[in-house]
Formats: structure tokens, sequence, C-alpha cells
């Protein structure tokens, strides 16, 4: 075997060299990657979150060598369970479910594993040991976010929150705020709104208006997913609220930190993992299982928490400046066995 650094040189060193490849460096059945044939189905795909996850996908799939195919319900849970089924059809040989219910996809995972594929899910629980289940520690994303909260206004405020229930990464990311809350008996939950209906960012805002209509004495809006904190931001900016409501959040994408440092912005931190690290370290874990390893049954990629005063004082102005100024944050060395190749930085 090969090191992971020597054969990303190596990889770089011959890339203009015909006919000349790695795959017999790699265990089956990669060692004809060509004929790996490996599904994303999507239940959420709104957002630039949602963008970079993919981008991520393929580019680790693309490095390894195999044949991806996308399916995206568009937040139908019942299409998202068909394609699973078109999936198995297909005689792919593993399956990254991205998002979901776990009612609706909890059966469809296992008619997968029943049909020798193997599978991998991200931020959907599919209550199956059988199935490694990527996450982001959403339970950190809440805590780094609402500890930025605290220290910022205190233990005693007013707040809105955003919330769907059902989503398992929002489940999690709740149960820290729940916490937090009992912790912090001086913190007043006076509203819980929150819809994924498309687009996302201007269903919330409409329920954030009539919210801070309702509720002018909010001072804080945790909103744990960037979306629901681009629409709490277009109300709060609408009702010129700007200088009493503080928005914390999860997730970051290149038109949140846009957001976040516009002067005076209400959207002052949020805990966040590289999306489309998250991407990669999916494939790869997909691929160690089918390489016969064992990725572990939770994979999860670390999160950072980035701040409003960061971003000004880094000049950080988009998802490339956060990885270069940020190194954590672009590279997860998650799930990297020294076989894999990973993707061009």
């Amino acid at each position: 075997m090969i090191s992971r650094r020597v054969f990303t040189s190596l990889l770089g060193a011959v890339a203009m060299m015909p006919a000349v490849g790695f795959a017999a460096d790699m265990p089956a059945p990669f060692d004809n990657p060509g004929e790996v044939k490996v599904a994303l189905v999507r239940y959420l795909s709104t957002g630039d979150f949602f963008q970079a996850y993919l981008s991520g996908v393929e580019k680790q799939a693309e490095a390894i060598g195999v044949d991806l195919r996308v399916f995206d319900s568009r937040q139908d849970a019942a299409l998202q369970a068909d394609m699973v089924d078109q999936a198995i059809a297909l005689g792919v040989d593993g399956i990254i479910i991205q998002h979901g219910l776990t009612e609706s996809m909890q059966a469809a995972a296992q008619r997968a594993v029943d049909a020798g594929i193997k599978v991998v899910a991200f931020d959907v629980d599919v209550e199956n040991d059988a199935i490694p289940q990527i996450e982001q520690s959403d339970r950190d994303l809440a805590r780094l976010a609402l500890e930025a909260a605290l220290a910022d206004n205190g233990n005693e405020f007013v707040a809105g929150y955003v919330y769907v229930p059902g989503i398992a990464p929002l489940d999690r990311r709740d149960e820290t705020w729940v916490q937090v809350k009992a912790d912090n008996p001086g913190i007043n939950e006076v509203a819980m709104f929150g819809t994924l209906d498309n687009p996302i960012a201007n269903s919330v805002a409409n329920q954030a208006r009539a919210v801070l209509s309702a509720n002018p004495n909010i001072t804080v809006m945790f909103a744990p997913y960037d979306e629901f904190a681009k629409g709490v931001k277009i109300a709060v900016d609408e009702a010129g609220m700007t200088d009493q409501v503080s928005i914390y959040s999860a997730d970051v994408s290149t038109a949140d930190i846009a957001a976040m440092r516009e002067p005076g912005s209400s959207w002052k931190a949020t805990a966040a993992t590289n999306p489309a690290v998250v991407g990669e370290v999916s494939v790869r874990a997909l691929a160690m299982l089918l390489a016969g390893e064992n990725p572990g049954d939770s994979v999860i990629v670390p999160p950072t928490l980035i701040t409003q005063t960061m971003l000004n004082e880094l000049d950080i102005t988009n998802m490339e400046d956060l990885g270069a100024k940020m190194p954590a944050f672009a590279h997860a060395d998650v799930a990297v066995p020294d076989w894999m190749p990973l993707p061009a930085r």
C-alpha cells in the first residue's frame, strides 16, 4: 500500500500520461472503479448548503472513479423512498441517503440492505445497525451557536426559535436548545415557527414577519439552519429591527458570509461544517463499506464556530477564503484510509 500523501503526489505527476491509473492500488471493487455504481438519493436540495454537499459528493466520486447517479426527490418523502427502489432496480452497488424522514426511509433503506447493497445515511436516522450515520455533530453545531448567543446576550433574553420537527439534524439541534433553556431559565422563548416549503428562506420570512409583529420584544432568534436564518434576516431587516435582534444559526455558504458581513447585520454567528467536505466524507464512508472496511457506526464531521467579528477581522468573503484562512474547515481527516484518492485541492 502507498500512503495517501504519496498517492496524491504521484497522481498529479502523471496526470498527463496516457493509460496510467491507480486502480490496481485500490482494493476490490475499486480495482475496476468504472464498474462501481453509486446512487445519491436526496430529500433536501434547496439552498447553498445542499449544492455544496452535492459538489463534494461529485468530486470524491470522480476522484475514486465510480459511476455516480443522483436522485432528487425535492422534499417528497414518498418519492424519495421510490427513488431508493429505482436505485436498487438499476443494480447500484452503494447508496447514500441524504436527509429524509425516518418513517418513509426506514423500510426503503432495509430493502436496499436486503438486496445486498451497501448504504450510508447523512442526517437521516433510518434506525438500521447495518447503515453508518454520517453526521455534522448537530448537537455541537447548536451548542457552539448558542454559546455565542449566551456570550453576546447574557443568559436572560426573549427568544424566537425556528424549528421543523421530524428532520434528524433539526431534532438533534433541538435537543441542545431544550437543554440550554433548562440550564438558563432566564431565556424566554415566546415563539416557535418554521417551514420547509420552497423557497424555504422566503417562506420562513413570511412567518417571521408575523412573529416579530406579535412579539416586538424578541432580541435573539435561534435559527439552526442557514435557510431559516436567511428568512429571519429578511424579516428583521424589513421590520427595521437590525439593532435589536441578533440571529444565531447553523451551516454556512458564500451567500451567508455576505449576509453576515453587511453593515449592521443582525446575523451574528453560525456554527458549521464545510458541506462539500461532508459530501466527500459520505462517499468515502460508502467506499470503505464497499471495500469491506468499517467506517464506524457514526461518522462525525466536527463543526467550527464562525462569527461576524471573525469574518470581518480576517476579511473572509467566500467559502474559499474560509477554507484558506481556517484550514480546519477545508478538510476533515475522517474516513480516509491510505488507499483512498482524494479530490484535488
